[in-house]
């Protein structure tokens, strides 16, 4: 039918323009991250996608007196449930998803591939779900340890050097 193969070149079209569009937005930010040199992207699995995504969502570091604030800002800490007098430790200790939810989000996907690539969280991995950890639960708790790290890289400015 010709007004069905009109229709499909001009989607064709359109999604080659958007991807040259995505092409140029990349490489901007390629640009920007190779100038500002930031220490996060020494951290093996962490691409100047993921980088550039948790670099913009955070702002400036020296806003967070420490690496639990950072935390609590991405919605990463543990809520706390009181009942009354009766206090539950550990029993409801679920993740907040109160604070950045992209911020959140690109942490999470970043302690995948930081998991894959540098054996040292490779390991914290493993010994979460040797635990009986879900590999979601598991994956959180990396990415609270990839916080810390974070936290500690740009505000000294040193690069990443693996334990």
């Amino acid at each position: 039918m010709p007004a069905k193969s009109m229709e499909l070149q001009h989607t064709i079209r359109l999604i080659r323009e958007l991807d040259k569009e995505i092409d140029e937005i990349e490489a901007a930010i390629k640009s920007i991250l190779n100038e500002m040199a930031p220490p996060i992207l020494t951290i093996p699995g962490i691409s100047y996608r993921m980088g550039a995504m948790i670099l913009a969502e955070v702002g400036d570091f020296s806003r967070f007196d420490s690496p639990d604030k950072l935390l609590a800002y991405a919605g990463l800490s543990p809520s706390t449930y009181e009942s009354g007098k009766l206090k539950a430790t550990g029993t409801y200790a679920h993740m907040e998803k109160r604070g950045s939810r992209y911020l959140r989000y690109a942490l999470f996907n970043a302690a995948k591939y930081v998991c894959i690539w540098e054996p040292s969280f490779a390991a914290y991995l493993a010994k979460k779900r040797a635990e009986g950890k879900h590999y979601n639960v598991a994956v959180s708790h990396a990415a609270k340890k990839l916080v810390r790290v974070i936290f500690a890289l740009q505000t000294s400015g040193k690069a990443f050097h693996p334990a």
